[in-house]
């Protein structure tokens, strides 16, 4: 712990108060979805929005694995893809067309998240997309898609994946995999988290070969209905559920945090 303390120390020193605590808490994501299994060798990103007038953002060092990413290798980039400060590692450039195309035309998308889950990804070949005959599925009303071009590494891309996502926190990349995006890490991890499992559900039923049962109209109401009822809380649920899995890395390693 010692190490860790001293490593806050430098951190700050090098990066400031602020990019500090946004670099661990983006380091501990990557640390988080590692514990989960979304992961796809050195490969698919997280990103986030370091707090300040330039939409610089953070993306995983290109080569290692999540299990590898700390707060000081973080690479931080601007819109261009050009980084910001010294780096000893490079940026994968599909993340970057990606994410920053997001990051650049969605004010509130300050947190990006894209996987290539098993499930995730064959619901994204199904022509049908997501069906909406789960519970988890109830929560996604309004899911986008967007059509698969390759392997996104063509700028020319950018525009067609912003008009795909829209307003919707939700995108599935079609034959590709899953995204999110939020205000907040807690938020694009809730929305991610809840699309995996709508696919695992959906992927796990269908293969039964049995009819499925359809959800019932309100319940898709009900859970609309949810969002008043967030609006009076004194506290975030989505928080909740990341804080926990924060201190359940913590407990494996807490090196995310040097």
């Amino acid at each position: 712990m010692a190490l860790t303390g001293a490593s806050t120390v430098q951190g700050i020193t090098q990066f400031g108060q602020v990019e500090w605590d946004t670099r661990v808490e983006l380091a501990a994501c990557y640390r988080i979805f590692d514990y989960l299994g979304w992961t796809e060798l050195i490969y698919n990103h997280i990103t986030l929005r370091v707090p300040g007038p330039e939409k610089h953002f953070l993306i995983n060092p290109f080569g290692l694995h999540y299990s590898e990413v700390t707060a000081s290798n973080l690479v931080k980039i601007d819109l261009d893809g050009n980084p910001i400060g010294d780096s000893n590692y490079p940026v994968n450039l599909a993340g970057y067309v990606i994410h920053s195309a997001i990051h650049q035309h969605r004010e509130d998308a300050h947190c990006i998240m894209h996987t290539h889950t098993t499930a995730g990804m064959a619901v994204a070949c199904l022509e049908e997309g997501l069906t909406y005959d789960n519970f988890m599925s109830a929560f996604l009303p309004d899911v986008a898609y967007h059509d698969f071009q390759g392997v996104t590494v063509d700028r020319a891309e950018q525009e067609d994946l912003v008009n795909s996502l829209g307003q919707s926190n939700a995108l599935i990349l079609r034959n590709h995999g899953l995204l999110s995006c939020g205000p907040t890490v807690a938020k694009a991890f809730s929305t991610l988290w809840t699309l995996e499992r709508a696919c695992q559900i959906q992927l796990a039923t269908h293969s039964m070969n049995k009819p499925v049962l359809p959800l019932p109209e309100k319940a898709f109401q009900r859970t609309a209905d949810l969002s008043t009822i967030d609006k009076d809380r004194t506290y975030s649920p989505e928080q909740l559920v990341l804080d926990w899995l924060r201190r359940e890395i913590d407990k494996r390693d807490p090196s995310y945090a040097t």
